[in-house]
């Protein structure tokens, strides 16, 4: 038989681009169009809302609910000496909660916050949940809490003899104690989390005056942005969750989803909707849903800051995003018919949750980045038949990247770093959404991430972008960004040397984003390497 010719090649390609692919690209084409428009309307309504209540009407969470300050507090005296108290059962008991697992780097930054809280020490209960399975850590931390303890502070060193739900699993048996279920308020801190020594003294009057309110949740802020240009990323990308999406949903629903810390709960709204389940890895999320369909009003104070850590080295990051993306899905799957036939609250919060909050952000928004600018683009620069049309191929993701940037001013230099990176990372979101939505093997997996604690303040130098040692890295190379890369390449090679598109500019920025994170240029060493 002779061998295949060029021409006869081509010819074949062309039939199977005519009779298979074209019609079948042109339909995720059009399919990727209509949720990209559902993606802008969605941002827009929240940008435009959080604009509107911060800029134009000045709204403040003071200004709408009744804020004053604890009695003790607004008469000047000093909270935590008892003798100048005139009457400390003005101030409700707090539980402090802090679930731990294995966390040496962070744990006395955590504790020692928690400890250096301002309020009356006979009403406040500072909780260490500690489900680690070093033993030296394990020691280390209690001998913490028992050198707090000798200073007169009330702490309790928690552990159990299994790790059954995690984190929810462990919040939920620290709630059982018989000094727990006598506190009105559970505020909320992972390991990294600190507090202001004011965080109480700024939050627990909304919920005292306020009987409505189930949740009151502060801003998160990072000590280590600036450390590697992954770290800059996501503060972009948190500081748009909470200045868009956090605020928005306070100020138009009075619901969002909890962010798992940093965040004061009323126990009578914890326990009436149900107590916390560890059946997702976003028991936080699952906790608000239901919170939320009981009826429960949430708040969102952007004024108030607990300082934190981003992941710096990408596994970390990679498993931190597949909890939350995946957890999310899974969540909806498990709860949208209760949430479609629950007859508690209105249509309106009903359409919030289930298309706005889970439908269009948490299912959409991961599967439509990776299918529409990692694949459909990419395609269709090889299938001259088919025409994205310039609305939904700039267009739209201009004015969601404009939107973005509103809300990062001084990060508008890193805008293309963050959308190649963002785009790399789909790739894994959209993988983590399908697998919460199938609910397949991998739905519960749960991997703590990493700290670095102090650490992060003994070297300020760190580069951009910080290659990993030879011996590091033959076991960090990651195959799947390296296959995709390899495909972007030949798609936009294709384009260059026979497309009549500029596709290529943009297809080669891309695989080369995938080609410095499948190789591991990107973030910080481990920390414990």
């Amino acid at each position: 038989m002779a061998p295949l010719g060029a021409d006869t090649v081509a010819t074949a390609w062309a039939a199977l681009r005519a009779h298979a692919v074209a019609p079948a690209l042109r339909a995720a084409v059009w399919a990727c169009l209509a949720m990209s428009s559902m993606l802008l309307v969605e941002a827009a309504c929240m940008s435009l809302i959080s604009l509107v209540a911060v800029w134009l009407l000045r709204w403040r969470p003071q200004r709408r609910y009744k804020w004053e300050p604890m009695a003790g507090a607004a008469a000047g005296c000093d909270v935590e000496d008892p003798a100048e108290l005139t009457d400390g059962r003005e101030f409700p008991r707090v539980l402090v909660q802090i679930p731990m697992y294995n966390e040496k780097e962070v744990y006395k930054l955590s504790i020692g916050a928690a400890c250096a809280l301002t309020w009356p020490p006979d009403r406040i209960i500072i909780q260490v949940l500690d489900d680690s399975t070093d033993p030296i850590i394990k020691e280390l931390v209690e001998l913490e809490c028992q050198d707090w303890a000798s200073k007169k502070i009330d702490i309790k060193y928690e552990v159990r003899n299994n790790r059954k739900g995690y984190k929810a699993g462990a919040l939920k048996k620290g709630m059982e104690h018989v000094y727990a279920q006598q506190c009105d308020f559970i505020a909320i801190f992972d390991a990294d989390f600190q507090p202001e020594s004011d965080f109480l003294l700024k939050t627990i009057p909304f919920l005292v005056h306020n009987p409505e309110i189930a949740l009151v949740q502060a801003r998160w802020e990072f000590v280590n942005y600036d450390v590697c240009l992954m770290t800059r990323i996501q503060k972009m990308s948190l500081d748009y969750h909470f200045k868009v999406e956090q605020e928005s949903g306070s100020f138009m629903h009075a619901f969002f989803g909890f962010n798992g810390t940093a965040g004061v709960w009323r126990v009578s709204a914890i326990n009436q909707s149900g107590g916390w389940k560890d059946r997702t890895t976003v028991e936080d999320m699952d906790l608000a849903v239901r919170a939320g369909l009981k009826g429960w009003e949430f708040l969102y104070v952007g004024d108030i800051r607990v300082k934190s850590e981003l992941p710096s080295t990408f596994k970390a990051y990679r498993h931190q995003q597949h909890r939350w993306t995946c957890g999310a899905a899974n969540l909806f799957r498990k709860m949208g018919w209760e949430i479609a036939t629950n007859k508690g609250v209105s249509i309106w919060k009903k359409y919030h949750l289930l298309y706005s909050f889970f439908f269009v952000r948490r299912v959409i928004a991961p599967i439509l980045t990776f299918v529409l600018y990692c694949v459909v683009i990419p395609l269709s620069a090889m299938v001259p038949e088919v025409t994205i049309p310039v609305w939904g191929l700039v267009y739209i993701p201009t004015a969601i990247t404009i939107m973005n940037a509103i809300r990062n001013p001084r990060s508008l230099h890193l805008m293309p770093f963050w959308i190649l990176f963002e785009n790399v990372m789909s790739m894994h979101r959209m993988r983590a959404a399908l697998t919460g939505l199938l609910e397949t093997a991998h739905a519960n997996d749960w991997v703590v991430t990493e700290k670095v604690g102090d650490l992060v303040n003994d070297d300020h130098n760190v580069p951009l972008l910080e290659p990993l040692k030879p011996t590091e890295r033959a076991e960090r190379i990651y195959i799947p960004e390296l296959l995709l890369a390899l495909y972007l390449l030949i798609c936009a090679s294709c384009d260059f040397m026979f497309g009549s598109r500029t596709y290529y500019m943009y297809i080669y920025l891309q695989a080369f984003a995938f080609i410095v994170l499948g190789f591991g240029f990107v973030g910080t060493k481990t920390p414990c390497s």
